[in-house]
């Protein structure tokens, strides 16, 4: 298949280029600087037999002080690039987010729950989902959470620059301990698309997300510990910090039937001692 992936450049998008050309497939990746994706139409050109839309305006805190660029980039560019892509006979792709949901009920949620986000990045991904529907009646939805990938800047590399600063600092390193939800590993997560994709999977919602559930503080415990890093930490809700957004406090997926489970604890692991990116699951 020939195979258009945007966000190319990001944690996740990168990880797609590799997964789909592993697995044979003609890969084109479109950056930010190749593609501004609410005007996509240089996805015209190549005239791709799937189009997998992982471009977006993931910046929560950024989306709350700026809700109308947020719902145009995650909103109304994921349906442009889904019209395209119908345009082309091409599936589409759309990435979303466990932000769709309010993160109030006490168990996981399900592909069938209503979505009833809190914040504007998650009132905008969920205009998103509905615009891709809208747009191309062959779609995919997947919706994930936490993602933390090899090569960039994320949750395991943040956590560990602070505790070291913290350290030198001889200060406590303060943790979120009831924010909830699924750390989930990009080459993972790539991997599970590909095979929903050339499976020619029927469903047209589906949750990919690692497992288990966790806290942000038992996480990044994971992380202290593969780095060797000793740090007194000091367990804090989330309301505790000011910022701009809402997150959802338990807003945990339930991994859809016949996900190869990710078990998202070695990968941390891996990314902590700085070890190369491959697949867990």
């Amino acid at each position: 298949m020939r195979v258009a992936i945007t966000g190319a450049a990001g944690q996740l998008g990168r990880q797609l280029v590799v997964a789909f050309e592993a697995d044979g497939h003609e890969v084109r990746g479109f950056s930010h600087d190749d593609l501004d994706i609410t005007k996509p139409a240089a996805l015209f050109d190549w005239d791709p037999d799937v189009v997998v839309n992982s471009a977006a305006w993931t910046d929560v805190d950024g989306c709350a002080r700026d809700p109308e660029r947020a719902m145009r980039i995650n909103g109304e560019g994921a349906g442009a690039v889904s019209a395209v892509a119908a345009a082309c006979n091409a599936m589409i792709v759309q990435v979303s987010t466990n932000e769709v949901f309010d993160g109030t009920l006490d168990r996981p949620y399900h592909e069938d729950d209503d979505p009833d986000p809190i914040n504007a990045y998650g009132r905008s991904k969920l205009a998103g989902e509905i615009a891709v529907v809208a747009a191309n009646p062959r779609h995919l939805i997947v919706r994930t959470a936490w993602l933390f990938g090899p090569g960039g800047t994320n949750f395991v590399t943040k956590i560990l620059a602070a505790a070291t600063h913290a350290a030198d600092a001889g200060q406590p390193l303060r943790l979120v301990s009831d924010e909830i939800g699924n750390p989930t590993w990009t080459p993972d997560l790539a991997a599970a698309i590909v095979s929903l994709v050339t499976q020619d999977d029927r469903r047209n919602v589906v949750h990919v997300a690692g497992v288990p559930a966790v806290s942000r503080l038992a996480w990044a415990q994971v992380a202290l510990e593969a780095a060797g890093i000793r740090v007194d930490v000091d367990p804090v809700a989330l309301a505790t910090f000011e910022r701009a957004s809402t997150p959802p406090l338990r807003a945990v997926l339930a991994p859809s039937a016949g996900v190869a489970e990710m078990d998202w604890r070695p990968a941390s692991v891996e990314c902590a001692r700085g070890l190369p990116a491959k697949p867990t699951a």
